[in-house]
């Protein structure tokens, strides 16, 4: 294959953020940087509008509602991510010993009532998730002078907008999206219709990359039709296998089960760019090949993600739970749902554990 070299969009008016100064005087090649503004972190998202919504709730017919959430201490174990772990919840503390199952008696003999109380220690991508825009960003010379940047979705940089523990030593090791949070998916309510494209019932279960061509295909056999702002959710079976799974999945399993998208694959590339949907989710563990077909040169590890999240502001879902909805649309000869999945208001977290609603 020929070396990935970064490809350069023509120059074009500097991008101006509130603080007054250029953010970037170029973007990448595919990307949609600016177009909804020089500070805008929302990216596809703006397509979600009133007017979407009311077209969602059209779907609506027999007002039927499915849980599209794992349990979320799924997969189990930490074979798919040796740097994600299973939530751990614990009861929190009262002067008297741990708050759950405590007597308020105990703190005063007139109190009758019995409470629990608890946290929880949560890797917020381990289980159903949306990816933040601040999950992935990529190398890019951002001021045309030459010089690769960190940066992510709309030229937003890292150990400025996204800081990381060495940039905030006064915090004990904390880390802050302070722009492109996932507080962002969250206050923009993400409601809106989905689409379901059921890549299970034409591959199977065996692992296939699943090219642009090959999802056209589909499309057309399905008499699927994609439109400017709908969510598309991909039906793999993958979220099936993991529940039935005896113990953690295996540490292959994202690369022997199930249909992925080729994410290196040009065609699929721009039918994501065309089709102007507001995102991508499935069933599976990175929605593409994780990691992405092998390239020479310089390349992004999960280059759907890099396109997606950074090129074009489009957070991800992932390990959806969409087996009995898929289930249902199938036997009723429907493929739209309306799709209801706000993430958590978590300031400058890039990513959010999520229990989405499909409404039939």
């Amino acid at each position: 294959m020929n070396a990935y070299r970064p490809v350069h969009a023509p120059h074009l008016a500097p991008v101006v953020g509130s603080a007054g100064s250029p953010r970037w005087t170029q973007r990448p090649a595919q990307s949609n940087w600016g177009d909804f503004g020089p500070d805008d972190q929302l990216g596809r998202l703006n397509y979600l509008t009133a007017d979407k919504v009311k077209e969602a709730a059209l779907e609506i017919q027999t007002g039927e509602r499915f849980c599209l959430s794992l349990p979320l201490d799924k997969p189990g174990g930490n074979a798919l991510n040796p740097r994600r772990h299973p939530p751990v919840i614990k009861p929190s503390r009262r002067p008297l010993g741990p708050g759950l199952n405590f007597a308020l008696s105990r703190e005063n003999p007139n109190y009758t009532d019995v409470v629990s109380d608890d946290y929880a220690e949560i890797y917020l991508q381990y289980s159903t998730q949306w990816d933040a825009l601040s999950h992935v960003g990529s190398h890019f010379d951002i001021n045309g002078d030459g010089v690769d940047e960190l940066v992510y979705y709309n030229g937003f940089q890292a150990g400025i907008d996204i800081l990381a523990p060495d940039d905030l030593p006064d915090m004990g090791g904390q880390s802050r999206a302070k722009a492109l949070g996932v507080e962002r998916l969250a206050e923009q309510a993400i409601q809106g219709r989905g689409v379901l494209v059921n890549l299970r019932r034409h591959f199977g279960d065996g692992h296939t990359l699943v090219s642009g061509k090959m999802l056209k295909e589909v499309l057309k056999a399905d008499g699927i039709e994609v439109t400017k702002g709908d969510i598309v959710a991909l039906y793999t079976g993958f979220s099936e296998l993991l529940l039935a799974c005896d113990g953690p999945p295996k540490s292959d399993m994202p690369e022997t089960v199930g249909a992925v998208l080729d994410g290196r694959d040009p065609e699929l590339q721009q039918w994501i760019i065309d089709s102007h949907i507001t995102t991508l989710v499935a069933d599976n563990y990175g929605i593409e090949s994780v990691p992405g077909r092998p390239a020479d040169g310089r390349c992004a590890f999960l280059p759907l993600h890099e396109l997606c999240l950074f090129k074009l502001g489009m957070p991800f879902g992932e390990l959806w739970y969409l087996h009995p909805l898929a289930q249902w649309l199938q036997a009723h000869g429907r493929y739209r749902f309306m799709l209801t999945a706000p993430a958590l208001r978590l300031p400058g977290a890039v990513g959010s554990p999520v229990t989405p609603v499909a409404t039939v």
